[in-house]
C-alpha cells in the first residue's frame, strides 16, 4: 500500500509517498531556513504564511514524481494520507492538518494522524530493511532530546527526555552567543574540526540517577566563558574554534555515553539515533565507534533524512493501519496538539 505524508512542524514544507512503509517513491521538501536565518529561530507566525504558500506546490511535485497527476482518479494506488499531528508550532501543524484533511476528503482516503517523534524514529527504517522492533531510540533535534525504548510497531517506553534545552536548541544559542550564523549546528560543527575538544573544559551533566538530559548547564558554562573572554575571542579565531569543539565534544559524550548505557541496562543489541542532530558527523562517528566497541549496532538516518521529512510521516501511517489503527474523521478535535507526546496505539 503507498501513504502519502504530510509534514509541517515546524519550518518544513514535506510531502512524500512511501509504498509498504519502507520504500520512498517521492519525497519532497521545501526549508525555510534562510527565511528565518535573519532573525536567529523560527519565527512561528511567518512558517505558518511560509506553508500556506509553499503546500500546493510540494504536494503536486512529489504527486509528479511518483508519477502522479493531481486529479482524483489518479490517486487510485494511494491507500490513505497520514499527516503530523504534533509536536510543533500550532499555527505550522494547523496549516498541514487541513491541507490533508482537505486532501483526504477530495480523494476519498483515511487519514491517519501521526506523533511528529515517532515519524524520527521510523526514518531510519526507510532505509535498513533488516531493522525492526525492538531497539531503543534518541530522537535529538531543535526542540526535543528524548530516549525511548521501542518494544514493537506503536509499543513504546520514554525513558527520559531534556528538562530544559533540547541538544539542537542548546547548538543555536551558543552559535548566537558567538556570532555564528543560524542554525548553529552545521557552523559549529565545521569550526569545530579545526578546535581542540579539551581546549575548555565544559563538564558533562550525565545525572546518572535518571535517563533525562540538561543543556542549559553547558549552555551556561559557555556563556559565562564567552562573556569573561569577550575580546580576546574576537581576536583569536583559534580560540572560537576551540570553544565549538569543546562544547560539541560534551553534548555528543552526554548524548552517547547515556544512550549506550541504557542499551546495556535495558538489554537492547540495537540503538537508532534520529533527529536533526543526528546529521552532526561527529555525533555519527561517536555513536558509531563506541556502539561497536560494546557490540551494539547503531543506526543512524542519511542526513537527508534526519531532518524534518514527510517520508516518515507516511511510513509511521502505514504501520498504524497495518496494525490496525483505525483512521480518524478530520474534524477530531483532539488534533493538532503542539504537545502531543508518544504514546502507545
Amino acid at each position: 500500500m503507498i501513504v502519502l505524508g504530510v509534514e509541517s512542524s515546524c519550518d518544513e514544507t514535506a510531502v512524500a509517498l512511501v509504498e509498504n512503509g519502507r520504500k520512498i517513491i517521492s519525497n519532497v521538501v521545501s526549508s525555510q531556513e534562510k527565511l528565518h536565518a535573519q532573525y536567529f529561530g523560527v519565527v512561528p507566525e511567518l512558517a505558518s504564511r511560509a506553508h500556506l504558500e509553499n503546500i500546493n506546490y510540494v504536494f503536486e511535485k512529489a504527486l509528479r514524481g511518483a508519477g502522479f497527476g493531481v486529479e482524483p482518479g489518479e490517486l487510485k494506488k494511494v491507500g490513505a494520507i497520514s499527516v503530523t499531528a504534533g509536536p510543533g508550532l500550532m499555527g505550522s501543524l494547523l496549516l498541514g492538518w487541513t491541507f490533508a484533511r482537505t486532501a483526504a476528503y477530495i480523494y476519498g482516503k483515511p487519514l491517519v494522524p501521526v506523533n511528529h517523534l515517532e515519524g524520527h524514529i521510523f526514518s531510519a527504517m526507510l532505509e535498513n530493511m533488516e531493522l525492526k522492533p525492538p531497539f531503543l531510540a534518541l530522537v535529538v533535534s531543535g526542540g526535543h532530546t528524548e530516549l525511548a525504548l521501542v518494544y514493537g510497531y506503536g509499543r513504546y517506553k520514554v525513558l527520559g527526555r531534556t528538562r530544559d534545552d533540547a541538544a539542537g536548541e542548546a547548538f543555536d544559542k551558543v552559535a548566537k552567543l558567538l556570532g555564528l550564523t543560524y542554525p548553529g549546528g552545521p557552523v559549529i560543527e565545521k569550526l569545530a574540526r579545526e578546535g581542540n575538544p579539551t581546549g575548555v573544559n565544559f563538564t558533562r551533566p550525565y545525572m546518572w540517577e535518571n535517563w533525562d538530559f540538561s543543556f542549559s548547564g553547558i549552555k551556561t558554562a559557555a556563556v559565562y566563558f564567552v562573556r569573561d573572554r569577550e575580546k580576546a575571542i574576537l581576536k583569536n579565531n583559534n580560540l572560537k574554534k576551540d570553544i565549538c569543539a569543546s562544547f560539541q565534544s560534551a553534548v555528543v559524550d552526554t548524548l552517547v555515553d547515556k544512550t549506550l548505557s541504557a542499551a546495556k541496562k535495558f538489554r537492547m543489541g540495537k540503538v537508532v539515533v534520529c533527529g536533526g542532530v543526528a546529521a552532526n558527523g561527529f555525533l555519527r562517528e561517536n555513536f558509531i565507534k563506541k556502539g561497536g566497541d560494546l557490540g551494539i549496532e547503531v543506526f543512524i538516518p542519511s542526513r537527508g533524512l534526519c531532518t524534518d521529512n514527510a517520508a516518515m510521516i507516511a511510513s509511521v501511517g502505514y504501520y498504524k493501519l497495518k496494525m490496525g489503527k483505525n483512521s480518524i474523521a478530520g474534524l477530531d478535535n483532539r488534533y493538532p496538539n503542539p504537545n502531543l507526546e508518544i504514546k502507545n496505539w
